[in-house]
């Protein structure tokens, strides 16, 4: 029975991709993802669990997960030359769990996190700023 439902769902999930045709480059706001979040609660009846704490522990336990990936590889090299398929989807399923959770955690907590990210970029730039051409030579 439980397999028959896995199938059920993994059915209902192509045919949900199959009809929200996503851009082939990936390219999504953050609004989107958003909306998309939201939408899938109040679909679920889940926006009772969705506590700023609630989502912040579930998005640690899913860098956990993240990590536990790179756990016992030493250095791994840029573009993961040595990782099969598998692994790099797998870590792209881990890395989307954590990017789902704190897009939700941002969007139930009021905070715009296009706007914050950008605001603490320009931060970073005046409290760490680049070396003029003159120091680098």
């Amino acid at each position: 029975m439980e397999g028959e439902t896995e199938k059920k769902v993994a059915a209902m999930a192509a045919e949900e991709v199959g009809k929200k045709k996503v851009a082939a480059d990936g390219d999504v706001s953050l609004k989107e993802l958003s909306k998309k979040l939201n939408d899938f609660a109040k679909e679920r009846d889940w926006e009772q669990y969705h506590s700023p704490r609630n989502l912040l522990l579930a998005m640690i336990a899913e860098v956990g997960e993240l990590s536990e990936l790179f756990m016992w590889k030493g250095e791994v090299r840029k573009g993961l030359a040595d990782w099969d398929e598998a692994e790099k989807e797998h870590l792209g399923e881990e890395l989307s769990d954590v990017l789902l959770y704190l897009v939700r955690l941002s969007d139930i907590c009021g905070v715009d996190l296009g706007d914050a990210a950008t605001r603490k970029i320009v931060k970073n730039a005046v409290k760490y700023p680049a070396p003029s051409k003159d120091q680098a030579a």
